[in-house]
């Protein structure tokens, strides 16, 4: 009996240890033209590492608009987030029409989105954090008219930072969605 309680026990710590904290639900607001496309936050840190399909830009040297080989931003494609959010913030609204224009003026090109995490939160917890910012990068360019099949988006999550350390300066850069032309 007492064998049997003690197994009991252990099995009902290691559930509580699995199930973990709940998460919220997260709730997208509806898109409309023009505006930012955004995500709700949850309650953990950040996160990325799924695969969707979806498009790249992209075209080597100085393509439409005089991007730079990897397109806008000083030659980089990057759109930074707030801690625990996939709302775009309005300062990268540039990075996120220029790529479209250069994207729906050259149908051939594709363009791989992926979304990064600072590395507070679990592994499975950024991972969807990172693919909410991709998949919001995403729907900003669809909704500017780039084809669904130019965009593809994958999520690493805190898996490759841009910087390391252990502080607010380093996670900001790593809360990132980069823009990556593809061949």
């Amino acid at each position: 009996m007492k064998q049997k309680l003690v197994t009991i026990a252990f099995m009902l710590a290691g559930a509580v240890l699995l199930a973990g904290c709940p998460k919220k639900n997260t709730t997208l607001p509806p898109a409309t033209a023009g505006s930012q496309a955004g995500g709700g936050a949850s309650t953990n840190a950040n996160g990325g590492g799924a695969s969707t399909s979806g498009s790249a830009l992209g075209n080597g040297a100085n393509g439409a608009n005089g991007m730079g080989a990897n397109g806008v931003n000083g030659g980089r494609n990057v759109i930074y987030f707030d801690f625990d959010k996939s709302d775009i913030k309005p300062e990268f609204a540039d990075i996120v029409k220029t790529n479209a224009v250069n994207l729906t003026s050259h149908p051939t090109l594709k363009m791989k989105l992926e979304g990064n995490t600072d590395e507070r939160g679990t592994r499975e917890y950024n991972i969807g954090l990172g693919e909410r910012r991709a998949q919001a990068v995403r729907r900003a360019l669809m909704l500017q008219g780039v084809s669904e099949n130019q965009l593809s988006t994958t999520s690493f999550g805190s898996e490759r930072p841009a910087v390391e350390g252990d502080d607010e300066s380093a996670w900001a850069q790593n809360r990132r969605v980069e823009l990556v032309p593809q061949p």
